[in-house]
């Protein structure tokens, strides 16, 4: 859930590499991916079909190489037909209780635009909806891959100015405006500034 510091300078045993060696979580990432993969009886063809990611970038992924973007992981998970959370190894939480500011963050990896905040509100993601809040820096764009995967949602935002593209019809949101879509319409977001987005957003079933 949370990025992990990069050890440096320091010499590492090949056969014995430390505990928060941030390879042994991608390569921990890539065998749950392809153990996903196969109990669904999919080639990487079509996953790639599917998600839009390269067939190469999955096979690297799958053998614990690169380091995958958050929206690629929700890419690969939407194809997979499973919530990001469980690529990620999200327990189930024993409190119907979140605190502010201490719920589960979405976003395993940073990407090109700093701030950026999935906060999971409801306690975990075996129950019939989730809730999320999330904070876009000025900028961040998911145009360049769209999703498309089951089930509905719901958004508000809180602050900023958000624009969502739902089948090719662009909605510019503001403070206190709502929108509804079925999921299995390809859809978009974006933040075009100045400010920093904040929202909250309901999907149905769990597919974040």
């Amino acid at each position: 859930m949370h990025s992990h510091p990069t050890r440096t300078g320091d010499a590492v045993a090949v056969d014995s590499p430390p505990p928060n060696d941030p390879s042994l979580l991608v390569s921990d990432l890539g065998e749950h991916v392809r153990r996903l993969r196969l109990e669904r009886g999919l080639t990487l063809e079509e996953i790639s079909a599917k998600s839009g990611c390269s067939v190469g970038s999955l096979s690297q992924l799958e053998r614990g190489k690169g380091n995958p973007a958050f929206f690629t992981l929700a890419k690969i998970a939407h194809a997979l037909e499973v919530p990001v959370a469980r690529l990620l190894h999200i327990e189930k939480s024993v409190e119907p209780v979140v605190r502010r500011g201490q719920g589960r963050r979405l976003n395993p990896h940073p990407t090109e635009h700093r701030g950026t905040v999935y906060e999971l509100l409801t306690p975990d993601l075996d129950r019939a909806l989730e809730v999320v809040r999330y904070e876009l820096p000025p900028g961040l764009s998911t145009e360049k891959t769209p999703f498309v995967h089951g089930g509905e949602e719901s958004g508000i935002i809180l602050r900023g100015t958000q624009e969502i593209n739902v089948n090719g019809v662009l909605y510019t949101l503001h403070a206190g405006d709502a929108i509804s879509f079925q999921s299995t319409l390809p859809h978009w977001f974006r933040n075009p500034g100045p400010d920093v987005v904040e929202g909250i957003f309901v999907c149905t079933p769990p597919t974040f």
